[in-house]
């Protein structure tokens, strides 16, 4: 007898001694089947944690985006520019931090011309021209560094960001002014590039998320586009 057919013997007869109450069936056994996929030991190559580093890093950055076009819409629907301008920090959203805390990353958004002077942050032009750049390296065994540039693309930020006195009202200025009185993020245009995004992710992070990333049950949810 051949060694499948005796192993075939041997499984139906090991069912066969066994009542139907005695048999235990697993439940969720796909679910479990994919999570313990999830866990297996895989060796990642340098230039897929590059990669996977760009994509957490352009999936944050663009999930942040979305946010921010969303509740500045709703808050300058709600009280103008005196309720929005407080919201204009997507980095210290809930959901930001949160996914920010799945991916092992810090988040901070730098520009040569702040608001705020705690954003202060030197970039070359090439650094932020055209919208797609994006500067992705491994700063150490454990650290990937990702920066992209924040483009003034939603006309909705010129009621803050605009020419004063024609985009933005000098009344609403002064409320700025009085929050921030070091302020230089005003006189912008759309399409002009206002800073850059920059994220320090850990490497467990990156790794976790190539292996997520790369499972069909990842590929199969659209993730947020920049271009």
């Amino acid at each position: 007898m051949s060694r499948a057919r005796l192993g075939a013997v041997l499984m139906l007869a090991a069912l066969g001694a066994c009542r139907p109450d005695q048999v235990e069936h697993l439940k969720e056994s796909k679910r479990i089947g994919i999570e313990t996929a999830n866990w297996e030991v895989k060796r990642i190559m340098p230039k897929e944690l590059l990669k996977s580093a760009r994509w957490a890093g352009d999936s944050l950055t663009a999930t942040a985006d979305t946010l921010l076009r969303q509740t500045l819409a709703r808050e300058l629907a709600a009280g103008g520019v005196a309720r929005a301008a407080a919201f204009c920090r997507p980095e210290t959203y809930r959901f930001v931090d949160s996914l920010a805390k799945v991916l092992k990353a810090t988040t901070r958004r730098v520009s040569s011309r702040p608001r705020n002077p705690a954003n202060l942050g030197q970039l070359r032009p090439e650094e932020l021209s055209p919208d797609t750049a994006r500067t992705v390296r491994r700063e150490s065994q454990e650290v990937f560094f990702y920066q992209r540039p924040v483009v003034l693309n939603n006309s909705l930020c010129l009621r803050c960001h605009g020419e004063v006195g024609k985009d933005m009202s000098k009344a609403d200025y002064a409320l700025i002014q009085k929050q921030f009185p070091q302020d230089q993020a005003t006189g912008y245009r759309l399409g002009q590039p206002m800073g850059a995004w920059q994220l320090s992710l850990r490497r467990d992070g990156v790794a976790e998320f190539w292996t997520m990333k790369t499972r069909k049950k990842w590929k199969e949810h659209k993730m947020p586009k920049l271009f």
